[in-house]
């Protein structure tokens, strides 16, 4: 562990013309040389190393000075083209009263996911996890005609969410800052207006950041809308996966439509049978038995014949548990992150034991759809068959059968017969058996078409960084957000929501812009720009190290000097590549011969003579700041 701290009485920085200069001998940092035990990804890593941040609770952290000098860097970026696309800031506070998110349904929709707490008198509060209530009960306490719109107004705020798993530092945090975004318009063409002057924003902000993005189609979920597009930073380590095509498509892999088949003729397919399938535990050793035993005419059985039925528990937000089953092609998984989107805001799990506990009918590994949906019965026939006997009518069953698109009328199946040991074969979709309807469920996998017909998909992960909404009416309209029209008549307000997580950029780029030494910020967004070292014991090297950092100072480059005396060369240039800051001005033994070097953080080093060194670096890092 290498401290940068002491107990020097100096201030941290000295305020010169123009820019900071930051003494490393009082600048309250102190790097690490080993890698924090919690860190499972670089930026998580190297920021709490390099000292930026530093672990306060799980998912919730410190900002120490060089964290929160780039943090605002960040925030300036974002204030900038919030201004030029016509946004108006303003600030919320985070400790928010219950009832408006109880009126737009949220205070029960979030479930679990926020924070929740009472003051003396027993009032129902929470930490904000976002602020779409307040906006729109702000704009309504102010505004009441169509003359006052379109607005656009944003804030810069931390907003709180009780994350079950936070992970990966700033990237899934209980506690992070966010710039969220509102726009007000009385027509839906204006809020497309308002969303593309948005949409543009963001990817000027972003370009200016520096940082690789790809616009994504999404769900809307809870939000709502009808329109939602993420901004994903691509990253191997990322927790969202994406897809795009060579056609141009991309989308989210929860928001990916699947491409439904036609309709197959079943006229002349065999009627469904039941058989004995023992020592079947697979999808792979059923296909193996069904080919032996039990051979289609026209062509082999694949797993992709099979209908395989997943139990899944729904926890919807009021507490209430559901159990439902999805029905899709054997060659496929389920995808819980495409699940969870079809059926937010409810949580989703597989089902336990006390699930099939309370649904007896349930059999594992052979669930069929004879007992599911509108199929239903309390007790399947004797013989297994799915047709119930003459006279009787199908009692209708609690648990709802939701089945993958591809599962079309006349596809023929394989699939449980609710009895241990048995299958049904050749059961026909629409003939046999029905479902309750249709749910993205199945995983995406890559050589899928895309649903434009732009060819196959290619799948990666990425970062969210940014996401934005055509909301809609649905805020104001539970919140009675109205305002006059040109003809005096009252019309329910449109919004679109536009947010950016601000930490997590900076998260991402610290992922994107770094090396097994340590972090390599971009010029624009670094701490500062120069990091002057003085390297041995000569008094002469600080004195010129001294007059070089306070000249380029001077001429606005921030700097932070390593003037600590007692420090070793080694140590002061890890802690230098550790930190990260773009351009390394080192002042040692060259002295002596007039030169000093100029080292980027990442590219071959130069010697420049003393009197030349000054205006050398300032050019670099004009030439940086671009």
């Amino acid at each position: 562990m290498s401290s940068v701290t002491s107990g020097a009485p100096a201030a941290a920085s000295t305020r010169v013309r123009g820019a900071d200069l930051l003494r490393l001998s009082t600048l309250f940092v102190r790097t690490l040389r080993e890698d924090p035990a919690d860190a499972e990804v670089a930026s998580h890593r190297l920021l709490v190393r390099a000292g930026y941040i530093r672990r306060a609770a799980p998912g919730i952290y410190t900002w120490l000075p060089l964290g929160l000098r780039v943090l605002r860097k960040v925030e300036d970026v974002v204030r900038e083209e919030m201004a030029a696309a016509g946004a108006q800031e303003v600030h919320f506070p985070a400790l928010l009263p219950k009832e408006p998110y109880e009126a737009t349904g949220r205070w029960t929709e979030y479930g679990p996911n926020i924070f929740r707490l009472k003051d003396r008198k027993d009032g129902d509060y929470l930490l904000a996890p976002t602020h779409e209530e307040m906006f729109t009960l702000l704009v309504k306490d102010l505004y009441s005609s169509y003359k006052d719109l379109p607005l656009t107004i944003y804030q810069i705020q931390t907003k709180y969410r009780d994350e079950a798993r936070p992970r990966a530092g700033l990237i899934r945090g209980r506690e992070f800052v966010m710039k969220d975004a509102y726009s007000f318009d009385t027509t839906d063409e204006g809020l497309e207006r308002s969303y593309e002057a948005q949409r543009a924003a963001y990817r000027r902000i972003f370009d200016r950041l520096g940082l690789e993005y790809v616009i994504v189609a999404a769900t809307s979920g809870a939000m709502g809308g009808s329109r939602s597009e993420e901004f994903l930073t691509p990253t191997a380590i990322g927790e969202d996966t994406f897809v795009r095509s060579p056609g141009g498509y991309a989308a989210n892999v929860e928001a990916v439509v699947t491409p439904v088949p036609e309709a197959v003729d079943y006229a002349d397919a065999p009627a469904a049978h039941v058989e004995d399938t023992p020592d079947t535990p697979t999808i792979a050793s059923l296909v193996e038995l069904a080919n032996a035993r039990y051979p289609r005419q026209d062509r082999a059985w694949t797993a992709a014949d099979t209908l395989k039925n997943v139990v899944l528990a729904l926890t919807h937000p009021d507490g209430r548990r559901e159990v439902v089953v999805v029905g899709l092609p054997g060659d496929r998984e389920v995808d819980l992150k495409r699940v969870g989107a079809a059926f937010e805001p409810a949580e989703v799990e597989p089902a336990t034991d006390a699930d099939f506990a309370a649904h007896p009918e349930l059999v594992k590994g052979y669930i069929g759809p004879q007992v599911l949906g509108p199929n239903a019965r309390r007790e399947a026939p004797a013989d297994g068959a799915p047709d119930a006997p003459a006279g009787e009518t199908p009692e209708r069953h609690s648990v709802r059968y939701l089945l993958d698109p591809r599962v079309v009328a006349g596809t023929r199946w394989i699939t449980g017969a609710n009895a241990p040991g048995r299958h049904v074969f050749d059961l026909v979709a629409e003939r046999d058996f029905a479902a309750d309807g249709t749910v993205e469920a199945a995983e995406v996998r890559a050589g899928d078409l895309a649903p434009d017909g732009s060819g196959p998909l290619e799948l990666a992960r990425g970062i969210e960084i940014g996401h934005i909404f055509a909301l809609g009416r649905k805020y104001a309209q539970a919140l009675g957000l109205t305002v006059l029209d040109e003809n005096g008549k009252q019309v329910v307000v449109t919004m679109g929501s536009y947010g950016i997580g601000v930490t997590r950029v900076l998260a991402a780029l610290a992922e994107a812009n770094h090396d097994d030494a340590g972090l390599a910020w971009p010029a624009h967004v670094a701490p500062a720009q120069v990091h002057v070292v003085a390297t041995g014991k000569d008094a002469s090297v600080f004195e010129e190290a001294e007059r070089l950092a306070t000249e380029l100072s001077g001429r606005g480059v921030e700097v932070i000097y390593d003037d600590r005396p007692k420090v070793s060369p080694g140590v002061k240039f890890k802690d230098a590549e550790l930190l990260g800051v773009p351009l390394l001005l080192v002042v040692g033994r060259g002295l002596a011969d007039g030169v000093v070097e100029v080292r980027p953080r990442a590219g071959e080093a130069a010697q420049v003579t003393v009197e030349d060194a000054v205006e050398h670096v300032a050019g670099r890092v004009a030439e940086l700041l671009g």
